[in-house]
């Protein structure tokens, strides 16, 4: 089966809380055929694109495979059998306690973490790596320096250090280096430029900061052409992301407007943001969701499962205004079991008041709608029987 048949997930990750979305293959295409790329209207573009292949990223989510995660084999069924009869005792007990503590305890995804993680470092090559992972303190102190910062998350990344050393070296040992300059790079470079042809006409940077309400960090994205990220897209530090070659740049376009808006507020220190998460927490049709679904999926704090179903709700309405919409009843029916009925509510309410428009900022809105009733328990549901009629 191609890869692009097998097309299952679109992920942005934070740290320690993940935010997926399952698109059926069939609904992507029929989609991106019946609504073609916006035009260029305008000559003068704020949204710069760079797009390039990456052996740090790629390595990082080649880790997922090795791991023999059967998730991920029906991916990258090939790749494991070349890489498993190469692994030495060392590097598969690393891997296996690697896929542990990140995954079966930490209800995470191993390549996201670990991303996200080295992507506050400046390292390019195995060696480099391995550098940061003796002396890690510039690590430290550059992901301080971000919205992902957590404390108990860096400990936990102190307990897989020796694991990613194991790791690594074997790498090293089966020139793994050599062999993707030769395979994957050359194949990831090419496809590069021709998804930077495609992208470069949709200007998506001032639409992100009008529905946020908020500034990005910078007018380029960059997106990291990856060979062994599916079924995974990956938000990093920065306006930055990861793709994978399989994909087609309708879902490049709608990933970087996505993942962009992680996180589309800032919860610490907001009494009133809170708030909106107490009376979510009331709602049971929500809560049984939140509490119930497949934890491969992610979204396994409150905090994560809300954060992402604003971002989807968000990038429904702009990427409806670039004519590459998912068709909205279709994509929350079908990704990740029906799970984001939260998603459906925020794209109901906003519609209903052509958001933006009364509110500065997406985190106003929330708030608004909390004081006005509209998050009370029963409100959700109400939403989602008026969308699919069940």
């Amino acid at each position: 089966m191609g890869a692009l048949v097998r097309l299952k997930q679109i992920v942005v990750y934070g740290l320690f809380f993940s935010s997926l979305c399952i698109i059926s293959p069939k609904t992507v295409f029929a989609q991106d055929k019946a609504a073609p790329p916006q035009q260029d209207q305008s000559a003068n573009h704020k949204t710069n694109w760079r797009i390039e292949p990456s052996l740090k990223f790629d390595t990082l989510c080649l880790l997922n495979t090795l791991t023999g995660d059967p998730y991920y084999l029906d991916f990258y069924r090939k790749v494991y059998d070349e890489f498993a009869p190469k692994l030495t005792p060392e590097a598969k007990a690393a891997l296996a306690d690697l896929k542990t503590k990140i995954k079966d305890e930490g209800k995470g995804i191993i390549s996201a973490r670990l991303c996200l993680l080295f992507s506050a470092a400046d390292d390019t090559t195995l060696d480099q790596l391995l550098a940061t992972i003796k002396k890690p303190d510039k690590l430290r102190e550059n992901l301080s320096k971000t919205p992902y910062w957590d404390e108990d998350d860096w400990k936990n990344f102190e307990a897989i250090r020796d694991d990613l050393k194991t790791i690594f070296k074997w790498l090293k040992q089966i020139q793994f280096e050599k062999q993707w300059a030769e395979k994957a790079q050359p194949a990831a470079a090419k496809k590069a430029q021709e998804m930077l042809d495609h992208v470069k006409a949709f200007d998506v940077v001032p639409l992100i900061e009008q529905h946020l309400g908020k500034p990005l960090e910078s007018d380029t994205i960059t997106v990291y052409m990856l060979t062994y990220s599916q079924p995974h897209g990956i938000k990093i530090t920065g306006t930055r992301f990861l793709t994978d070659i399989a994909w087609p740049f309708q879902i490049v376009v709608r990933n970087a407007v996505h993942e962009m808006m992680h996180p589309p507020y800032t919860l610490q220190g907001d009494a009133d943001l809170k708030a909106v998460l107490d009376t979510l927490r009331a709602d049971k049709f929500f809560m049984d969701k939140v509490e119930h679904h497949n934890p491969s999926f992610g979204y396994n704090t409150l905090e994560g499962f809300v954060d992402e179903d604003c971002v989807q709700a968000l990038d429904q309405l702009i990427t409806e205004k670039l004519g590459i919409a998912l068709i909205a009843k279709s994509r929350w029916k079908q990704s990740d079991d029906g799970m984001h009925v939260l998603a459906v509510s925020l794209y109901q309410m906003m519609k209903a008041e052509n958001y933006p428009s009364k509110d500065k900022s997406f985190r106003d809105f929330l708030v608004r709608m909390n004081n006005e009733g509209q998050f009370q328990p029963g409100k959700i549901e109400d939403h989602f029987q008026k969308m699919y009629g069940l």
